[in-house]
């Protein structure tokens, strides 16, 4: 009788979901310090290591429920569909905080990077400086999808790295 193979789609749900969890509560310990309208290359760092440990984790019980061995192409299953798991629920707080909780979060974003702004162009005027605003308005809906779309690159990279250090082929008789 042949072993059945687990289900890549299952981890990729769980460990998505634990992926999403985590950077929810990542996102509200921002929030309450206040450090949410921030972008610095520390919060991405942190972002970034947080989604490589669960990757990471989710290809490993994988690879043990699949009887020690992986392929590349379970591997990098798992590790997308868990990156797209968490970027959905990563993504719909992000919604929630910008839309429900705080509404005015662009308009104070907004003010925190005006000096900046300023201090970089100093030809810009007020009204240059209000177009740009206002443009960016219209498309700040575009951050949703690009977030969809960096999860997964950084998901099928991560995938394959741990995929290529975890790897290990069924004998062939």
């Amino acid at each position: 009788m042949e072993e059945q193979q687990p289900k890549t789609g299952k981890f990729a749900l769980n460990y998505g979901l634990l992926l999403g969890l985590i950077s929810v509560v990542f996102g509200v310990m921002l929030y309450t310090q206040k450090m949410h309208y921030e972008m610095n290359a520390s919060i991405i760092v942190v972002s970034i290591l947080i989604m490589a440990g669960v990757l990471f984790f989710a290809v490993n019980a994988f690879k043990k429920a699949n009887g020690g061995f992986l392929s590349i192409s379970d591997a990098l299953k798992v590790a997308v569909g868990a990156a797209v798991v968490g970027a959905v629920i990563s993504l719909a707080y992000q919604y929630i905080l910008t839309h429900f909780i705080e509404p005015d979060f662009f308009d104070k974003a907004m003010e925190i990077a005006k000096p900046k702004a300023f201090e970089q162009n100093p030809n810009m005027t007020e009204e240059q400086w209000d177009q740009a605003v206002e443009m960016q308005k219209g498309f700040a809906w575009i951050q949703y999808p690009i977030g969809l779309i960096m999860n997964s690159v950084f998901g099928l990279v991560i995938g394959l790295i741990v995929g290529l250090i975890l790897k290990k082929s069924k004998p062939s008789y």
